[in-house]
């Protein structure tokens, strides 16, 4: 089942190796849920659904409790009309101005398909910054919209940082985190898909917090670049490498394969 939003680091491609880490339990908690391709592709009792950007836990929450009707509405802003250059700037300036929280998750479905290579990004004043796309005619994805609404039906959403939605796991619960990923040479930058910066130091802590529900008998699996920095924090872990093929530049055609790690606490 495909995500219905463009997503850096989805993990749509890679969600049957996912699954075979994951152990059974009750509940899936994932602190940072992004796309959701791994909520949308297990079958767990109940889900936490977390992320810090407020936008995405906002439209996810409208989905699930409007369904049909929200979809219609998101719907509405795919046409002709809409698609150009100057269109699509007064949108994104109406999102980044508006306080209606529904018109803002109506809006965040049309950028996440207008903007250039589906990008989910903000300034340091937290103001969606993405340029247009250019696309001829962007695709509206009702169908996955429609699936996203019928499987969240067990699912809680919540905006926290990581530590906070971690925290309250209990036995039972089985944890995938998909962080920011660690950059795999020194001059690469971390992701940054909020105004918030996951820098090292979070790196360590999200690490130490698997440890510790490790040791209370709670599964935590994180998603990484294999480094020699990811191999060194999750020395308790469980590991399985594999290569995951990525474009790299604007090229589409210009694909890399980068060595990724699951950690298995």
């Amino acid at each position: 089942m495909k995500p219905f939003l463009k997503w850096a680091g989805n993990k749509y491609r890679i969600v049957e190796q996912i699954k075979k880490t994951l152990p059974s339990g009750g509940r899936l908690i994932e602190p940072f849920v992004g796309a959701g391709a791994v909520f949308l592709n297990t079958h767990y009792e109940k889900y936490l659904l977390a992320d810090l950007n407020a936008d995405l836990i906002f439209l996810y929450s409208f989905l699930k409790k409007e369904g049909a009707s929200f979809i219609q509405d998101c719907k509405l802003f795919f046409s002709s009309e809409n698609n150009n250059e100057k269109k699509f700037y007064e949108i994104r300036d109406l999102f980044n101005t508006t306080e209606d929280s529904r018109l803002k998750s109506l809006l965040f479905v049309y950028l996440n398909k207008h903007g250039f290579n589906g990008l989910c990004r903000y300034n340091a004043a937290g103001k969606f910054n993405v340029p247009w796309g250019k696309y001829k005619k962007p695709y509206f994805p009702e169908k996955e919209m429609q699936s996203f609404y019928y499987h969240a039906k067990n699912a809680l959403f919540g905006c926290a940082d990581f530590e906070k939605i971690m925290h309250s796991a209990c036995v039972g619960d089985v944890i995938y985190c998909d962080p920011p990923y660690v950059p795999l040479s020194e001059t690469a930058h971390f992701t940054n898909y909020t105004a918030h910066v996951f820098g090292v130091e979070q790196q360590l802590k999200l690490a130490s917090l698997a440890e510790a529900l490790q040791n209370k008998g709670i599964s935590v699996v994180i998603s990484n670049h294999d480094t020699d920095f990811t191999r060194k924090i999750y020395a308790k872990a469980e590991i399985l490498q594999f290569q995951v093929r990525r474009f790299i530049s604007c090229d589409g055609n210009n694909r890399v394969r980068v060595p990724e790690l699951l950690a298995l606490f």
